[in-house]
């Protein structure tokens, strides 16, 4: 009678700790999310850019997916002409964001995994980490601020 009270106990504590992990990972990520900047760190070199003047991109996110859409606001008729789109599926503990990047126009990116921490306060999603590709030479840091979309 001791083994089954002890496994019962057993279960009931692996159960409750199975969704306070599960509550701890549901940070509310899922939506459209508009980027407002974008800071991207490499070899001692800052670039800021802003995604409110002449380019748009949105980052969807649901249950088990992400996808991005980036373009420039001119249809591609100026100096800034600009698409790139991609996606995959996507990871969520705490505060740690891993994107699995399955499908990019820029197709040397694609097969590759991005390790993020995200921060969420009101309707600002905050994403850091770094980018790092050794077959297209690529290692920096990637610090990106959106916004929830209201469309």
């Amino acid at each position: 009678m001791k083994m089954v009270a002890r496994a019962a106990v057993v279960t009931l504590l692996l159960s409750c700790t199975g969704r306070q992990s599960e509550d701890v990972q549901r940070m509310p990520i899922e939506g459209t999310w508009q980027l407002l900047s974008g800071t991207l760190i490499e070899k001692g070199d800052t670039t800021v850019t802003d995604y409110t003047q002449d380019r748009r991109m949105i980052k969807i996110i649901n249950a088990t997916h992400f996808s991005f859409l980036n373009h420039d606001l001119k249809q591609g008729k100026d100096s800034v002409k600009l698409f790139s789109a991609g996606g995959g599926r996507y990871t969520l503990e705490g505060d740690r964001y891993t994107e699995f990047l399955e499908y990019c126009n820029d197709r040397g990116w694609e097969g590759h995994e991005f390790a993020f921490t995200v921060s969420l306060k009101n309707d600002t999603l905050i994403q850091s980490g770094t980018e790092k590709l050794e077959n297209l030479g690529i290692e920096r840091v990637n610090i990106e601020k959106y916004v929830r979309a209201r469309e």
